[in-house]
Protein backbone atom coordinates (compact mmCIF):
# COMPACT_ATOMS: atom_id res chain seq x y z
CA UNK A 1 0.00 0.00 0.00
CA UNK A 2 2.73 2.44 0.90
CA UNK A 3 4.24 2.53 -2.61
CA UNK A 4 0.85 3.03 -4.28
CA UNK A 5 -0.03 5.70 -1.76
CA UNK A 6 3.28 7.49 -2.32
CA UNK A 7 2.57 7.52 -6.05
CA UNK A 8 -0.85 9.08 -5.44
CA UNK A 9 0.69 11.61 -3.05
CA UNK A 10 3.29 12.60 -5.65
CA UNK A 11 0.56 13.06 -8.26
CA UNK A 12 -1.41 15.21 -5.81
CA UNK A 13 1.60 17.33 -4.91
CA UNK A 14 2.43 17.77 -8.61
CA UNK A 15 -1.06 19.01 -9.37
CA UNK A 16 -0.94 21.37 -6.39
CA UNK A 17 2.54 22.61 -7.29
CA UNK A 18 1.47 23.26 -10.87
CA UNK A 19 -1.54 25.33 -9.96
CA UNK A 20 0.37 27.21 -7.26
CA UNK A 21 3.19 27.94 -9.70
CA UNK A 22 0.64 29.14 -12.24
CA UNK A 23 -0.84 31.51 -9.68
CA UNK A 24 2.59 32.79 -8.65
CA UNK A 25 3.59 33.46 -12.27
CA UNK A 26 0.29 34.74 -13.66
CA UNK A 27 -1.40 36.09 -10.56
CA UNK A 28 -1.52 39.65 -9.33
CA UNK A 29 -1.43 39.64 -5.55
CA UNK A 30 -1.92 43.33 -4.90
CA UNK A 31 -4.11 44.22 -1.91
CA UNK A 32 -6.88 45.46 -4.20
CA UNK A 33 -7.10 42.14 -6.02
CA UNK A 34 -7.12 40.08 -2.83
CA UNK A 35 -10.25 41.85 -1.59
CA UNK A 36 -13.71 40.42 -2.09
CA UNK A 37 -14.71 41.32 -5.66
CA UNK A 38 -17.92 43.10 -6.52
CA UNK A 39 -20.33 40.60 -8.02
CA UNK A 40 -22.72 42.01 -10.58
CA UNK A 41 -24.90 40.38 -13.21
CA UNK A 42 -21.98 40.18 -15.66
CA UNK A 43 -19.63 38.42 -13.27
CA UNK A 44 -21.97 36.15 -11.31
CA UNK A 45 -20.81 33.13 -13.29
CA UNK A 46 -17.25 33.65 -12.08
CA UNK A 47 -18.47 33.76 -8.49
CA UNK A 48 -20.24 30.43 -8.78
CA UNK A 49 -17.42 28.61 -10.62
CA UNK A 50 -15.79 27.55 -7.32
CA UNK A 51 -19.10 26.29 -5.98
CA UNK A 52 -19.79 24.35 -9.16
CA UNK A 53 -16.27 22.90 -9.11
CA UNK A 54 -16.61 21.87 -5.46
CA UNK A 55 -19.99 20.19 -5.93
CA UNK A 56 -19.17 18.61 -9.29
CA UNK A 57 -15.77 17.26 -8.21
CA UNK A 58 -17.25 15.67 -5.10
CA UNK A 59 -20.19 14.27 -7.05
CA UNK A 60 -17.92 12.68 -9.67
CA UNK A 61 -15.59 11.37 -6.97
CA UNK A 62 -18.45 9.77 -5.01
CA UNK A 63 -20.06 8.29 -8.11
CA UNK A 64 -16.77 6.69 -9.17
CA UNK A 65 -16.07 5.44 -5.65
CA UNK A 66 -19.53 3.89 -5.42
CA UNK A 67 -18.81 1.86 -8.57
CA UNK A 68 -15.96 0.04 -6.81
CA UNK A 69 -16.79 -3.56 -6.01
CA UNK A 70 -16.59 -4.10 -2.25
CA UNK A 71 -15.82 -7.79 -2.71
CA UNK A 72 -12.46 -7.29 -4.41
CA UNK A 73 -9.20 -6.78 -2.55
CA UNK A 74 -7.76 -3.42 -1.66
CA UNK A 75 -5.10 -3.79 -4.36
CA UNK A 76 -7.87 -4.04 -6.95
CA UNK A 77 -9.84 -1.16 -5.43
CA UNK A 78 -6.93 1.27 -5.27
CA UNK A 79 -6.54 2.00 -9.02
CA UNK A 80 -10.20 2.99 -9.20
CA UNK A 81 -9.78 5.17 -6.12
CA UNK A 82 -6.69 6.73 -7.69
CA UNK A 83 -8.58 7.55 -10.87
CA UNK A 84 -11.47 9.07 -8.92
CA UNK A 85 -9.06 11.21 -6.91
CA UNK A 86 -7.18 12.47 -9.96
CA UNK A 87 -10.44 13.42 -11.69
CA UNK A 88 -11.56 15.27 -8.55
CA UNK A 89 -8.30 17.19 -8.34
CA UNK A 90 -8.30 17.98 -12.06
CA UNK A 91 -11.75 19.57 -11.83
CA UNK A 92 -10.62 21.79 -8.96
CA UNK A 93 -7.37 22.66 -10.72
CA UNK A 94 -9.22 23.53 -13.91
CA UNK A 95 -11.65 25.80 -12.08
CA UNK A 96 -8.78 27.59 -10.35
CA UNK A 97 -7.05 28.18 -13.70
CA UNK A 98 -10.29 29.35 -15.32
CA UNK A 99 -10.66 32.00 -12.63
CA UNK A 100 -7.02 33.04 -12.95
CA UNK A 101 -7.07 33.34 -16.72
CA UNK A 102 -10.56 34.67 -17.41
CA UNK A 103 -11.26 36.92 -14.42
CA UNK A 104 -8.31 37.90 -12.25
CA UNK A 105 -10.62 39.92 -10.01
CA UNK A 106 -11.82 36.59 -8.60
CA UNK A 107 -8.32 35.34 -7.74
CA UNK A 108 -9.38 35.06 -4.09
CA UNK A 109 -11.87 32.33 -5.02
CA UNK A 110 -9.13 30.55 -6.93
CA UNK A 111 -6.91 30.67 -3.86
CA UNK A 112 -9.72 29.13 -1.82
CA UNK A 113 -9.95 26.31 -4.37
CA UNK A 114 -6.20 25.76 -4.06
CA UNK A 115 -6.47 25.59 -0.26
CA UNK A 116 -9.25 23.02 -0.58
CA UNK A 117 -7.16 21.09 -3.08
CA UNK A 118 -4.25 21.05 -0.63
CA UNK A 119 -6.57 19.77 2.11
CA UNK A 120 -7.45 16.76 -0.07
CA UNK A 121 -3.96 15.30 0.44
CA UNK A 122 -4.29 11.50 0.17
CA UNK A 123 -3.23 10.07 3.52
CA UNK A 124 -3.54 6.41 4.40
CA UNK A 125 -6.38 7.27 6.77
CA UNK A 126 -8.29 9.20 4.08
CA UNK A 127 -7.97 6.40 1.52
CA UNK A 128 -9.09 3.75 3.98
CA UNK A 129 -12.00 5.82 5.26
CA UNK A 130 -13.19 6.63 1.73
CA UNK A 131 -13.05 2.96 0.77
CA UNK A 132 -14.76 1.93 4.02
CA UNK A 133 -17.70 4.20 3.19
CA UNK A 134 -18.53 2.08 0.16
CA UNK A 135 -18.67 -1.04 2.33
CA UNK A 136 -21.26 0.57 4.58
CA UNK A 137 -23.71 1.24 1.74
Amino acid sequence: MSQKLKTLQIIHLSICAGVILGYVILGDFSPEVLQMPIVDSNSIIYAIIPLIAFVFSNFIFRSQINKIDVKVSFDEQFPMYQTASIVRWAILEGAAFVLLILKKDFILFGILLIVYLLLLFPSEFRVKSDLEKIKIK
